[in-house]
C-alpha cells in the first residue's frame, strides 16, 4: 500500500541556510522530530549513497529509529532521501521516499516543498501515517528555529595561520615496500586509520599526477571528517607530493602541502615526511595535525615489521 504526503513552508532565509540544516547531524538533531520528542542521535553522510539516519525518543522514553540514505543532493535546490522506519522492536514499519525541494522566494525568502512516499509493510504504521501530516507541520516548526539560529550566528572570522613540521623515521625495509605501504590501496588501508570512535565511510586512491585520495569517516558524535587530496609528484620508491584540504562536517579547516622522501639507509629506509599547513578561519591546530601524523607513521612501522 502506498501513500503520499506534501506539506510546504516559508523560511525568511536563504535557500543556503535552509539546506544547510539538512547537511549534518549536529543541525538535524535540533528539528528532525515533531513536537515533544527529542533526537538523541543522528548520522548524516552528507553524499549520494550516504547514510541519513535519525533516533526520536518519544516522551515515554521509547526509541524510533528512521533510517535511510542520500538518493540525489543538488546544492541549494533539492534533496530525495529513501528512509525506512522501523519499531520499537527494530520491524520494519514503512518506507518513505523524501524530496525536499527548495525554491526561491519572495523578498530573499525560502518555500520548501517536502513530499514522501509511503509504503507501508507494518499494518501498525497505519496510525503513524495518518498522522505524519501533523507531525511534520511541528518538525518544520522546529525546522524554522533551527534556521532562525543558523542565521543569527555571528558571521565566520576569516583568517589563515601557518604551520609546518617534519618527521624523520629509519626502517628495516626497502624503500619499495615503504613506497607500496604509502601508496598501494589495501597496503594502505592497513595503517592509515584513525581508531576506536571512527567509521571510516569513503576509501578511494588513485596514486599518480593529477590522481586523488579520499578518506571519509564519521565520529560518534556524528561528526564527519573528509581528507581529500590530489597527487603532483609520484616517483616510486623515492618521493610522493600531494595538497589535502580537511573537512569537519562543511566546515573546511585546513590546505597542507606534504611530502615524502624516501632515502636508502644500510639495508632499510629513511623516510622523511614534511608537511605546511594554512589552517582556516579560527581553527586551531595546537599541534595536533604533527601528533596525529606520527601516531601514523608508528602505526606504518608496525605494518611494515608484520608484512
Amino acid at each position: 500500500m502506498a501513500n503520499e504526503l506534501s506539506v510546504s513552508r516559508v523560511f525568511p532565509a536563504s535557500r543556503e541556510l535552509v539546506f544547510r540544516a539538512w547537511s549534518s547531524a549536529e543541525h538535524v538533531k535540533h528539528w528532525f522530530c515533531p513536537a515533544q520528542y527529542s533526537v538523541p542521535q543522528a548520522r548524516v553522510d552528507f553524499h549520494v549513497g550516504g547514510a541519513f539516519e535519525v533516533c526520536m525518543r518519544s516522551p515515554q522514553g521509547q526509541l524510533h529509529w528512521t533510517r535511510g540514505k542520500f538518493v540525489e543532493i543538488a546544492t541549494n535546490s533539492k534533496l530525495v532521501i529513501d528512509m525506512q522506519a522501523f519499531g520499537v522492536d527494530e520491524r520494519l514499519l514503512f518506507s518513505a521516499y523524501t524530496v525536499a525541494d527548495f525554491i526561491e522566494h519572495t523578498g530573499g525568502s525560502t518555500r520548501l516543498d517536502v513530499t514522501q512516499t509511503y509504503t507501508v509493510f507494518d499494518p501498525a504504521a497505519a496510525p503513524m501515517i495518518a498522522g505524519a501530516t501533523p507531525g511534520w507541520r511541528e518538525t518544520l516548526d522546529r525546522l524554522e528555529k533551527e534556521v532562525a539560529l543558523i542565521r543569527s550566528a555571528p558571521p565566520l572570522s576569516r583568517s589563515v595561520s601557518h604551520g609546518s613540521f617534519s618527521i624523520e623515521r629509519v626502517w628495516n625495509a626497502t624503500p619499495a615496500q615503504v613506497f607500496k605501504a604509502l601508496t598501494d590501496p589495501m597496503a594502505k588501508a592497513k595503517w592509515f586509520a584513525v581508531g576506536p570512535g571512527y567509521t571510516t565511510l569513503v576509501r578511494e586512491m588513485d596514486v599518480r599526477p593529477g590522481g586523488h585520495e579520499r578518506v571519509h569517516g564519521r565520529w560518534e558524535s556524528g561528526m564527519v571528517s573528509r581528507f581529500d587530496a590530489t597527487y603532483y609528484d609520484v616517483i616510486p620508491n623515492e618521493r610522493l607530493v600531494y595538497s589535502y584540504e580537511m573537512h569537519l562536517d562543511h566546515r573546511k579547516i585546513s590546505v597542507s602541502l606534504a611530502t615524502f622522501e624516501l632515502k636508502r639507509a644500510g639495508a632499510g629506509t629513511r623516510l622523511v615526511m614534511t608537511e605546511h599547513g594554512a589552517f582556516l578561519d579560527g581553527y586551531d591546530d595546537a599541534g595536533s595535525r604533527e601528533k596525529g601524523s606520527a601516531f601514523l607513521m608508528d602505526a606504518l612501522e608496525k605494518s611494515l615489521c608484520a608484512a
